[in-house]
């Protein structure tokens, strides 16, 4: 079992969101998910729940802290294809 992150990717500022690149961290079931974000300091209420892919989404400096804490680093084409297992339609 495994806590994974994707690359980081541009993204649109908002109010609730003001950094200009973030990822989404994701793991073969919530509860490892749920330990990996308390671990790096992430509030359960930023959990997306919503949709297929269950996700934390990542600043680029809680990235830098996944990884030093054992998220496994994907590429984009290898997080696709993580989540069509996790989570099949």
């Amino acid at each position: 079992m495994s806590v994974y992150v994707d690359p980081l990717t541009d993204c649109l500022k908002s109010k609730i969101w003001p950094y200009d690149m973030s990822c989404h961290m994701f793991a073969d079931t919530e509860e490892e998910l749920h330990v990996m974000a308390a671990k790096i300091g992430l509030k359960r209420e930023w959990f997306q729940s919503k949709g297929r892919l269950k996700h934390y989404d990542l600043t680029v400096r809680k990235r830098l802290l996944a990884v030093k804490n054992g998220c496994i680093e994907l590429t984009r084409r290898e997080a696709v294809e993580m989540w069509k297992e996790i989570w099949p339609r």
